[in-house]
């Protein structure tokens, strides 16, 4: 799929078009990947390439549009590729996405070091790497990740952390570190707070209503999950989200546990609204250790009371600022859940606005992008340019 070539982005001025490398699929869960391109694609054009799904045929790159503006890329490789092949073809598949869509200066943007292996001999005018997550961490992560991190740190212009606890984990690996935690988007979630209809396959379920969303995964301590549902079986316990990385049949089953799988990000105010307490029950593991649960934020800007196991980046601000009860043994987090079921929510409520009051994506965004111009400013005026370029680029600022 092609397109008139684009002369926007190479008139004096313009920002330069965005390129992100990406584990995530763009229509799996709406975070911040989501938040920050849709707005980048507002003032340029951004593409997001994501990780090759192999099956049946010959190598393609699906390309289609999101409703936000964001050109959606999808390499498509043959089963049976050996990892130099799928490296190559990728290579291949990703030059031909910018030849086609004339895309002569770019930034590139970063959510995965293992995309390096085929984009590091592209050119572009600035590099960002946003670290949401320590990936190294996480169930099933490439022997080879933290080699291509490292590899990647040396080429990165500015680095992004998704919270404080991570940002102290790389600060000493790179000059320019920025702490950026996710934010919220306040009105969005805000609509839970008034009386709305509830979903179908929601209504039907009792109060009190104890309710999660987001990825079902190792991340989250399903032994606490059932525990809690067990000690209150008067309690319901509503989980919103896929199932990944872990066999479903290993969930816990209880008459008051309620998985009704993936909702869209617009109707999460909708479930939101009928919810009595939003949990976080996240495992104390490996990939729990530098997470910053965007969810937070949401939960709160909801209205609905939070509590939470002690995960470094809920403790600190919002444990520690009284806008989320912090329990991580099964009888503490049993009682938190009667404390907030029960609190007078109305001064609790004056704090979490004058918290969130602070917060928001457009500023969020506004940050990053301006980190990453001045970073673009200082690789194109520099008179050798470092970073991710080789005597094969295809493609140049």
């Amino acid at each position: 799929m092609s397109t008139q070539p684009s002369q926007d982005s190479m008139k004096a001025g313009q920002p330069p078009d965005l390129v992100c490398l990406s584990h995530l699929r763009w229509n799996f869960v709406f975070q911040r990947p989501q938040h920050l391109l849709s707005r980048f694609a507002r003032e340029r054009r951004v593409f997001f390439v994501e990780e090759a799904v192999f099956g049946q045929g010959r190598a393609r790159l699906h390309v289609e549009v999101s409703p936000e503006g964001v050109w959606i890329a999808v390499p498509h490789l043959p089963e049976g590729m050996d990892g130099a092949q799928a490296t190559a073809t990728q290579r291949m598949l990703l030059d031909d996405l910018l030849a086609n869509h004339a895309v002569r200066r770019y930034a590139c943007w970063y959510y995965t070091p293992m995309a390096l292996p085929f984009s590091r001999h592209l050119a572009p005018c600035g590099v960002a790497y946003d670290c949401m997550d320590e990936l190294s961490a996480f169930q099933g992560a490439p022997p080879d990740l933290l080699r291509n991190e490292a590899e990647l740190l040396t080429l990165a212009d500015v680095v992004f952390t998704g919270g404080q606890s991570l940002f102290e984990a790389k600060r000493d690996r790179h000059p320019n570190v920025h702490a950026v935690p996710s934010s919220v988007d306040v009105a969005h979630f805000a609509t839970a707070r008034r009386a709305q209809d509830e979903p179908e396959d929601q209504a039907a379920i009792p109060h009190p209503r104890l309710g999660f969303f987001g990825v079902v995964d190792e991340r989250m301590d399903l032994a606490l999950l059932e525990a809690l549902a067990t000690a209150r079986p008067d309690w319901h316990l509503v989980i919103l989200g896929p199932v990944v990385k872990i066999d479903a049949a290993h969930l816990p089953h209880r008459p008051n546990l309620h998985f009704l799988g993936s909702k869209p990000y617009t109707q999460l105010p909708t479930y939101l609204a009928g919810w009595d307490v939003a949990l976080m029950p996240f495992a104390h593991n490996a990939s729990t250790r530098f997470i910053s649960p965007t969810k937070t934020p949401e939960y709160l800007a909801a209205g609905r009371p939070v509590v939470s196991t002690s995960i470094r980046d809920v403790v600190r601000p919002y444990g520690e600022q009284g806008l989320v009860r912090i329990a991580d043994t099964p009888m503490a987090f049993v009682r938190a859940c009667e404390a907030a079921l029960v609190e007078d929510r109305a001064g609790w409520l004056s704090r979490v606005d004058a918290y969130l009051a602070t917060m928001s994506w457009d500023a969020t965004w506004t940050r990053m992008k301006a980190l990453l111009d001045a970073a673009t400013r200082r690789r194109e005026s520099a008179p050798q340019s470092g970073g991710p370029a080789s005597s094969e680029n295809i493609t140049t600022c």
